[in-house]
């Protein structure tokens, strides 16, 4: 065969071919007088016959999905198997007849995605023997990224956050599920940190970054006190059961009290408004038993 270098085609001058500059073709190699074997041309050696069920995100009776290791490009790139160890060609009608169902079933799940305008379904099979399905979804209005070349984009792109991907994965496994077969991919847990007591929520609230606040005591320290360092609404910390008790009471007394009674100047503490309280209760006591009872009004 001549070795003249090939011209470029047509499709690289294509918008949705990934490159650009002065490209040319590599030379073609020579065919060899035998292929060498594919991966797992035996079930014993086959990578997908002894992976087990939670490597995949969704698996049946008769089928299995799985997902790349980590995100990729697109927002997402499944592979559907078959469980027995078989390759296209060898279906039985039974498998061939639920390979078409099932075709349908996942492009219909990844296109449920927020994103996602389509899926492309390719099968190549050259590198392993099992029987796997290509599904890749292409972004919503990335026009660029339509036709052939959207396996070479997923290489190309900057990987999704992780969190979006694993959000995708049980969202198509939940799909999935819907018409049997077992769901194994689980969204990823929320992430959220309740503040640790009032008097946090308080001092934020007023800007008093710089205010030393006393440790919670436990419920062993003072006779009577309840466990502390629960948020409210009956959530549970990791420092013990729901409670709304706080340490610093005149902080709280502070940032709780009218807003006339919170300025910075001629204005009481809590721990002083206690105490005038008090003081006021006493007098009106005393005030009281100094004066006659009439009771001829009874």
């Amino acid at each position: 065969m001549s070795h003249t270098p090939l011209s470029v085609p047509d499709f690289a001058k294509w918008p949705s071919f990934p490159f650009e500059g002065d490209l040319r073709v590599k030379h073609l190699d020579d065919p060899v007088d035998v292929e060498p074997a594919r991966k797992g041309e035996g079930s014993a050696e086959c990578l997908s016959c002894n992976a087990p069920d939670d490597a995949y995100i969704w698996v049946s009776e008769r089928w299995r999905v799985r997902a790349m290791d980590r995100p990729t490009g697109l927002p997402m790139v499944l592979i559907l198997e078959s469980r027995s160890h078989l390759d296209l060609g060898d279906l039985p009608n039974l498998l061939a007849a639920e390979l078409g169902v099932m075709t349908v079933r996942l492009e219909r799940a990844i296109r449920s995605l927020d994103g996602v305008a389509r899926v492309h379904v390719n099968r190549w099979g050259d590198g392993s023997a099992h029987l796997h399905m290509w599904f890749l979804a292409r972004p919503y209005g990335r026009l660029q990224l339509r036709g052939t070349f959207l396996s070479l984009w997923d290489a190309i792109l900057p990987a999704i956050p992780e969190s979006t991907w694993r959000e995708n994965l049980a969202h198509v496994a939940a799909w999935l599920a819907e018409f049997g077969g077992r769901p194994l991919a689980a969204p990823p847990r929320i992430q959220w940190q309740a503040p640790s007591n009032l008097t946090q929520q308080a001092a934020a609230s007023l800007g008093l970054e710089d205010v030393e606040l006393e440790p919670a005591s436990s419920s062993g320290d003072v006779e009577g006190d309840a466990p502390t360092g629960t948020a409210p609404d009956g959530a549970t910390s990791d420092n013990g059961p729901a409670d709304r008790s706080v340490t610093d009471g005149s902080l709280v007394a502070y940032a709780e009290a009218p807003p006339e009674q919170t300025g910075k100047t001629g204005q009481a503490t809590g721990t002083e408004q206690d105490d005038e309280t008090e003081q006021d209760g006493r007098a009106e006591q005393q005030d009281q038993t100094e004066r006659p009872v009439d009771r001829s009004a009874g």
